[in-house]
Formats: C-alpha cells, structure tokens, sequence
C-alpha cells in the first residue's frame, strides 16, 4: 500500500504538463492580487520560496519584482516543468529544488517570502508546514498563502471534500477561511489579510487533469445529482457538473 506521499507524486510527476497549461492554474485574479502585494512590499531585492511550487505559475508570477525564487515540490517531473518554462519566459533568478513543505531544507531567516498556491490541500501537516515556512522567514518577512477554500457550512463542505477524494486520492483538506486565520496565528503570523474570489471549474477539464477512473467520475456525479439543495445551491452545480468554488489569499508577516 502506498504512503500519501508516493501518491502525491504519482498523481503529479506524469500531469506536470497539464498542469502548466491548466487555465485554472494559469490564469485568475489571485495571482494579479499576489503581484500587486509583493510590489507594494517593496520586495525587489527579496529573496522567495514557493512550497509546493507545482508548474510554476506562482513563482512566474512573481520572480520579475524579486531577486530570487526557489521553487520546491516534491514531484521531479514538476521541478522540470518550472526549468523548462522558466527558461523560455527569461526568468533566470527561478532556481528549483525537491524537498517537501514540512521539511524545508534551508537555515532560519533565510528568506523575505514565503508563499504557496493551490498546494496546501494536499499537505499532511499543515502545521508543521507552517511553522517551516515561519522558521526560514527573515523577522518581518511576509507570507502568501493561495488555495481553495473549504466551505464554512459543514453539509456543504462534506460534499465538497467528498468531491475533491473521489477525484483526486492525494486530496487531504481545503481549509475554510476561519480555518486558516487560526492556523497562521497559531503558526506566528500577525497582520492577516484575506482577500477571495469565485473560481468555475469545468467539470470534464477537472477529472481529465487528475485521469480520475469512470468509477469515480460516476460516483462524483451521483453525489452531486443526490446532494441536498442547500449543497447544490451553495457549490453551483450544473447539469454537467460543473461547479463553483472559492479561492482564498492569505497574506500575512511574521511576527518578530
């Protein structure tokens, strides 16, 4: 039986590709917001690490208003993926390293940026992430968090976290926004903005990006053609199953 681990990388080292042409990946308002807040912070002689990097499309973002990126991921297909883009977009200050969030393999203060996008759902120990991405923070240096979030009403948030498992088995949480102002206090960041926007995905693009099986695509759909109204109403479905959830940001300091 596989670890959680070998599945993570199993799902993504044969997707990268998929995943650095993704529009959901690619594209959103999340990112313009993200650039935005790097520049505003007067970070351009800054140095980032992007936890769980995935294609890359975080640190593309962001590399032009910094002087340094580390990528990290767990999967090498993606880290390859990040060389390849970051090379023909002339972004030379992308570096690229394996390892995983909850092991960050650099010294304390190491960093004036920590920041992540859509890769915290799937991590085992949010907290000990946390507290690696505090630890390698230089005092006062910043945090960005970008991930899906969970829904505040737990019948809702049921069917969407049954949703996420049967499609994709690496899927461990996406956490509410309350859940992730507690979670950042806790780990030592201060001065918590939030910021959120609704994101569309397309229910075929969905499943073919993670090759979820026909049994699993089936069971997803009965779930959704069965759950209550209030679930239905609330995650927008539509007769093709598609639906709506909500991408939240997160940006904070640390404290000292």
């Amino acid at each position: 039986m596989r670890t959680h681990g070998q599945s993570v990388q199993d799902q993504f080292d044969s997707q990268a590709h998929a995943y650095l042409t993704s529009p959901v990946h690619a594209e959103g308002p999340d990112l313009a917001h993200a650039k935005n807040l790097v520049g505003h912070a007067a970070l351009a002689t800054g140095h980032a690490i992007d936890v769980g990097c995935g294609a890359g499309h975080l640190s593309f973002a962001l590399a032009p208003g910094l002087a340094r990126v580390v990528a990290l991921d767990p999967s090498p297909s993606m880290l390859a993926t990040v060389e390849k883009a970051a090379a023909v977009r002339g972004l030379p200050n992308i570096e690229t390293r394996q390892a995983s969030a909850e092991s960050l393999p650099f010294a304390g203060s190491s960093f004036d940026l920590a920041c992540t996008r859509y890769s915290a759902h799937h991590w085992t120990r949010l907290e000990s992430a946390l507290q690696e991405m505090h630890r390698v923070l230089r005092p006062r240096g910043r945090l960005l968090i970008i991930d899906v979030l969970g829904h505040e009403e737990p019948l809702v948030d049921t069917h969407l976290q049954s949703m996420e498992l049967l499609r994709d088995p690496s899927h461990v949480r996406n956490r509410s926004a309350t859940e992730w102002r507690s979670l950042l206090e806790a780990a030592g960041f201060v001065d918590v903005e939030h910021a959120q926007w609704p994101l569309r995905l397309a229910f075929a693009a969905w499943v073919e990006r993670m090759r979820t099986s026909p049994e699993r695509t089936s069971i997803i759909r009965a779930l959704q053609n069965e759950a209550p109204r209030e679930a239905q109403e609330a995650l927008a479905f539509e007769p093709d199953g598609s639906f709506a959830v909500r991408t939240g940001l997160f940006w904070a300091r640390r404290a000292d």
